[in-house]
This record gives structure tokens, C-alpha cells and sequence, in this order.
């Protein structure tokens, strides 16, 4: 990565790295090495480690903070909604940075710059090297801005629970039998593996989602069967398949 890449993330971030090759490092995915044996330093997988660490007590920092009258349960509840992968990716998303990561031709040309799963892991590995290079404060000063307004929506809305929890609930009030998702089919190489679960009432599928990852893909099922359910919750199809 040259020096004008550089200069142009740490303007996306609002900042000035002292030791800009952490900053590099946090854009290198595996799939990158593969394609440059020579390459002198290592994925970004050590440092997604310690920002998924980092980005935990940021949040719950700010949840102990920002809800006082909130107890345990709901706090973890909410904090589990701002740091999933999808929330993660869109935090890329919103720096306009995921176009920088680096990876093999493969992986690009199967939209690697576009998986949820790549940028949410990017996401987590820029803040590992922000708290390296510039300590917690600094790394929370990244987080805060764009964390915040999704928090003022998840409490303005009580959106605390995922579509798993929710369909869950929905079901269980009509029925003992407890939601179960099977991965049906797993398709891709090993680092951008694409996930088809089923998730099953009893014998009965109810939906199917996708996702780079397990759990994003039974949150898509549970999305599509939460759907399913308000639009024949009356109905008697609905009565027949949680029966």
C-alpha cells in the first residue's frame, strides 16, 4: 500500500498514524499472502483479535454510561445489535474504507470487497491498530461517532432483540417446540466460506437464509421467517405448520 492510500484511510479516520504500518496491516487478508509469499508482514487476523476485544469495552463502556436504568440483560442484548458483523460492515461502509483492503485477485473477483464478514473483520482490525498506535482513547474516538446514532435508534425503537430472539418468542407463544437451524449446504474456499442454514419447526422448514458466516445466515432465516409468520400469523397454513 503506497503513501497516498495511507494518507487518504487515515483521512477517512480522522487521524495520523505514528507508526503507519500497523494502519497497513489492518488491511491485509490472508488471501493477500497467498499471492505475495514475500510480503514482510502478517494478516490482519491478530489484530482483528484484539480490536473485537477493544470494540467490546468500548461499547460497554458506553452502555454502562449512556443507560444507567438499563439492567445486565438488556445491555448485553444491545451491545450484541452494535457489534454483530452486519452492524460492523456497515461501519465500514460508512468510513469508505473496505475498497482498500487487500486480498487476491480471486478474492476480489468473488466481491470480497464486498463481503459482510471481510469488512466486519476489517472493521475490528483498524481498531486494534488505532489502540496500538494511539492507546484506548483514540480507538474510542473512532467508535463513538458512529456508534452513537444506531444507539439512539435501538432505544428510540426497543429493538433489543435479533430476528433470532424475536421469531423465537413468536413461535414458542404458539407452540413449546423451540426454533432449530441446521447449515444445509457450505459452499466457497475455506476463508469465504457461504453459508446456507435451514431453520425447522418441528419437521417443518420455515426459511432459509445465506450469510458468509453461520450466524449471519440463521439471522437471515430468522428475518425471513419472522416475515412469513406476521403475514400468515391468521391464516390456517400458519396454524398447520407450527402444529
Amino acid at each position: 500500500m503506497d503513501q497516498k492510500k495511507i494518507k487518504v484511510i487515515e483521512n477517512q479516520l480522522g487521524l495520523r498514524f505514528f507508526h503507519p504500518e500497523l494502519l497497513v496491516n489492518a488491511f491485509i487478508h490472508r488471501s493477500y499472502l497467498n499471492e505475495h509469499p514475500a510480503h514482510d508482514q502478517e494478516s490482519n487476523e491478530r489484530l482483528e483479535f484484539l480490536g473485537d476485544a477493544v470494540l467490546e469495552l468500548i461499547v460497554s463502556k458506553l452502555l454502562y454510561e449512556q443507560l444507567p436504568e438499563y439492567p445486565e440483560g438488556k445491555l448485553t442484548n444491545i451491545r450484541s445489535l452494535l457489534v454483530r458483523t452486519t452492524t460492523l460492515a456497515e461501519l465500514t461502509r460508512d468510513l469508505q474504507i473496505g475498497d482498500y483492503l487487500l486480498m487476491s485477485r480471486g478474492e476480489a473477483d468473488l466481491g470480497g470487497r464486498e463481503n459482510t464478514s471481510l469488512l466486519a473483520n476489517l472493521f475490528e482490525a483498524v481498531v486494534g491498530s488505532v489502540y496500538l498506535d494511539q492507546g484506548f482513547i483514540k480507538a474510542e474516538k473512532l467508535v463513538l461517532p458512529l456508534l452513537k446514532p444506531r444507539l439512539k435508534t435501538i432505544v428510540e425503537n426497543q429493538s433489543f432483540k435479533d430476528a433470532k430472539s424475536l421469531f423465537q418468542e413468536a413461535i414458542q407463544e404458539k407452540n413449546r417446540i423451540t426454533p432449530e437451524y441446521k447449515v444445509v449446504t457450505e459452499t466457497g474456499p475455506d476463508h469465504a466460506k457461504l453459508f446456507t442454514v435451514g431453520l425447522w419447526v418441528g419437521e417443518k422448514l420455515w426459511a432459509k437464509g445465506k450469510g458468509h458466516s453461520k450466524q449471519e445466515a440463521e439471522e437471515k432465516a430468522a428475518e425471513s421467517a419472522l416475515k412469513k409468520f406476521s403475514k400468515d400469523s391468521t391464516s390456517v397454513e400458519n396454524k398447520r405448520l407450527i402444529s
